[in-house]
């Protein structure tokens, strides 16, 4: 698992869903962003911002192994996702679901993998 080395700051990830190994082949972020904000500007000077809520977010793509389901991932409604990366951080995601639909990609066996969940759902420790 994720060890406590300091100078190590990317690498490995290491990714459970509801206590479920899944093997994780990369692409992996996240983001436990609350808002997005978009700055407003006029013909003679910035205005301000605008501010939107989005989603947080934990992702990543998956390796397609024998006993794998698609559908059961697709079907993911309220998991705890938990990634261990390699510069120590636990990043835990909590009644998240999953976005988009799953395909599982046959020349090399990935599947692209977004989990989304309600407004503090991913925190970083």
């Amino acid at each position: 698992m994720a060890g406590n080395n300091n100078n190590r700051l990317a690498g490995t990830v290491y990714v459970t869903v509801d206590g479920q190994d899944y093997p994780l082949v990369g692409s992996f972020e996240y983001s436990p962003a609350l808002v997005t904000r978009e700055t407003l500007t006029g013909n003679d000077r910035v205005h301000g911002y605008s501010e939107k809520p989005v989603a947080p977010h934990i992702a990543g793509t998956i390796r397609d192994s024998g006993g794998l389901s698609v559908a059961a991932i697709n079907a993911m409604t309220n998991v705890t996702v938990v990634a261990e990366l390699a510069n120590g951080k636990i990043i835990i995601g909590r009644n998240m679901w999953t976005v988009e639909s799953q395909t599982s990609k046959q020349d090399d066996a990935t599947i692209e993998v977004r989990w989304e969940g309600p407004t503090g759902s991913v925190q970083e420790s």
